[in-house]
């Protein structure tokens, strides 16, 4: 109950009047207050409404949008299996293109091997009928080329004959070089070497000192004797130098020819002269050493006893085998390296009969 029930009745009658005056307005009150209410819920409503709404449309565009993507994945997992069936496809050709290409290089290489095979039969038949390949020129060749190769050992040996030895080999390397066979090519190297050792061992100024001697065996005529009557060194001469004017006085020996001693002394020094300068020439032409040194140092040793040596031409002749004694010796060369390497080549190829049997067969230079 309200607080109008508890009243005294003289506040009840004039409660009515009051309730009255009070109570009228309630109704408006209390609808605008549910109207208010009304439109709040309504107002929620449409807020809910619209927030339902939104929710809708953005799962509606949500699966919109994963509709497509479901789409585009779909069709790239299409995509994808068509790529992964070629390739699969692709890898089944490739395997079996592989397998071919095993086959194929299993048969090339049992064909590599059999030509293999032929061709190592192939050298070894090749190597067996090589000692019968050298036909009867190519041996006359060899023949001709190892005579000359030991003509030109012996000559050099016995006469110290460079030049000739060194024209020996010259001809030897010519006559090689007309054989067919190639395994003797390399023996052309080894003739090579010793005919450079040859050359070498000629002395340079050998034609220099031919014409030294050749010119001093010409001057020979030209070069001042000693005089005949030397004046003594002392002026008291001894005993025997008066014997022997004493002598000179009564004797006079002459030859039978009647030519003076003087002139035939003269004429038996220059000879004596230029048979030793020829004797020189000699042993150089024949590369013997020792006799050249001996031959030359007679002649100077008679050049100073029989000639004037205060004369200039004497002297200059002195200077000049002076000159030739002191030039430099050539070193001997070991000579017979590429005959013994023709000698093992021929015995290889089996080209004498004798060797025929014995050599082996299949052996390559």
């Amino acid at each position: 109950m309200s607080q109008d029930d508890s009243t005294s009745p003289m506040g009840a009658a004039a409660s009515p009047r009051a309730d009255s005056t009070s109570r009228a307005p309630a109704p408006a009150r209390r609808g605008s207050s549910t109207l208010a209410v009304a439109l709040l819920f309504s107002l929620a409503a449409l807020g809910g409404a619209g927030y339902i709404g939104w929710r809708q449309w953005q799962q509606e565009q949500g699966n919109a949008a994963g509709s497509a993507v479901l789409d585009g994945l779909r069709v790239r997992v299409d995509t994808l299996e068509s790529a992964a069936t070629a390739s699969n496809s692709e890898r089944n050709l490739l395997r079996q293109r592989l397998g071919d290409a095993d086959q194929v290089n299993r048969s090339l290489r049992e064909e590599l091997l059999s030509q293999a095979e032929r061709t190592r039969n192939l050298e070894d038949a090749v190597a067996k009928l090589s000692e019968k390949t050298l036909s009867a020129h190519d041996a006359m060749l060899l023949d001709e080329t190892e005579s000359l190769l030991r003509m030109a050992k012996e000559r050099y040996e016995l006469f110290h004959d460079a030049q000739g030895a060194l024209t020996a080999y010259t001809l030897a390397d010519q006559t090689l070089a007309a054989v067919d066979d190639g395994a003797f090519s390399g023996l052309r190297q080894s003739i090579g070497a010793e005919r450079e050792a040859l050359g070498k061992s000629q002395p340079v100024a050998m034609d220099a000192a031919l014409l030294t001697l050749t010119a001093l065996r010409a001057g020979m005529a030209q070069l001042p004797l000693k005089p005949l009557d030397t004046p003594a060194a002392n002026a008291s001469a001894d005993a025997w130098s008066r014997i022997a004017s004493a002598l000179d006085s009564v004797v006079k020996v002459q030859r039978t020819n009647g030519a003076p001693l003087s002139v035939a002394d003269a004429r038996f020094a220059r000879e004596l002269a230029s048979i030793d300068l020829a004797q020189a020439q000699a042993a150089l032409l024949a590369s013997d050493r020792d006799a050249y040194v001996a031959a030359l140092k007679r002649a100077d040793a008679g050049i100073a006893h029989q000639f004037d040596g205060a004369s200039p031409a004497v002297q200059q002749a002195r200077a000049q085998l002076a000159t030739l004694l002191a030039q430099p010796t050539a070193s001997p060369v070991q000579l017979g390296s590429a005959l013994n390497e023709l000698r093992n080549l021929r015995a290889v190829h089996a080209l004498k009969p004798a060797g025929s049997s014995s050599a082996p067969a299949g052996v390559k230079p």
